[in-house]
This record gives C-alpha cells, structure tokens and sequence, in this order.
C-alpha cells in the first residue's frame, strides 16, 4: 500500500496545488486521485491537512451552460423568500431562524 508524500505547511514543491489554487488558475482535479499532501502541526488537536493535485494533470474548469445558470438563479432566489410572509428578504434566510429576522423577531415577541 502506497503513501502520499507529505509536505510540511508552505513547502509543496511547484507543480503541486489545492483545490482552491487550481480554481483560482481556472482549473480542476478531473478526477486524479490525491497527490500528496501538507500538514500543519497543531499542539492540542491533530494535524491540519490539505490535500494536494497535480497540476499538469488538471483540466480546464467546465463552463456555466444558461441552464446551469437558471438553475443557480432559482436556488438563490428560494434561499431568499421567507416562507412565513412569502417576500423577497433581500438576503439569504439563516438556516437557524427558518424566517426573515421581520417575522423572526415579531413571533419572538408574541412568545415573550
């Protein structure tokens, strides 16, 4: 069984990257398996570690098709209707109140 190289934090040679930096170079892993990898010691908790990816076996980022693009607009727009009063907030709806903070506070009112 083969192990990854592990590097330590800020020491990956050139020619390796994480998601995030072959994003920002308009690309993806497309499928390679994980490279290698860096550690960050950490004194109480184990290590942090981020995987790394080859660079020259990446492939270009897969452009936005206008389905694609509706399909974000529409999940958007429902993060951002309360369902309590059916407006448009103007903002995506926090996940732990489940209403717009209007109707939030209001029914936080009526409870006091």
């Amino acid at each position: 069984m083969a192990t990854l190289p592990v590097f330590r934090w800020r020491l990956a040679p050139d020619g390796y990257a994480t998601r995030r930096q072959l994003r920002a170079l308009g690309l993806r892993p497309g499928g390679q398996d994980v490279a290698a990898q860096l550690e960050r010691p950490r004194r109480r908790r184990g290590p942090l570690v981020a995987y790394l990816y080859l660079v020259d076996q990446a492939k270009p980022v897969r452009p936005m098709t206008p389905g694609r693009w509706a399909a974000l607009a529409k999940a958007n727009t429902a993060q951002r209707v309360c369902p309590e009063c059916g407006r448009d907030a103007g903002y995506r709806i926090p996940p732990s109140l489940g209403m717009c903070v209007p109707c939030a506070d209001a029914g936080h009112q009526l409870a006091a």
